[in-house]
């Protein structure tokens, strides 16, 4: 069975930052790991994704661009989301996304259970 961890939420001041992490296990071979949002009242939405190799883009929400970065270990299959000059606006679950297969399996996506981001003076 695959599990997506995530660690790292907490509460912040605006202007402040924190590094959200997230490990694939149960032998899973993700091809691209990422970050999706829901604050509440509001559909989920994407943060960042990255693929798992040198092929494929970065690809991150225009309201995060030069705020976040991600990045990942695939020794370790961990995704982390570096994030800088939080806003209020941030705040919301943060989920954990995967795509990719276990052994002998087809690909599919995955979901973490989310860590709580919450941005306030």
């Amino acid at each position: 069975q695959v599990q997506l961890v995530e660690s790292g939420g907490g509460l912040v001041q605006p202007g402040g930052s924190l590094r959200l992490s997230c490990t694939a296990s149960g032998d899973f071979r993700a091809l691209r790991m990422g970050w999706y949002r829901q604050a509440p009242g509001k559909q989920r939405e994407l943060v960042a994704t990255i693929p798992s190799g040198s092929g494929g883009s970065t690809d991150y929400a225009d309201t995060v661009k030069g705020r976040f970065t991600i990045s990942r270990d695939n020794a370790k299959n961990t995704v982390y989301l570096q994030m800088n000059s939080l806003k209020p606006e941030d705040t919301a679950v943060y989920y954990c996304n995967a795509f990719g297969a276990r052994s002998g399996s087809s690909p599919g996506y995955y979901w973490g259970k989310g860590t709580q981001v919450t941005v306030s003076s």
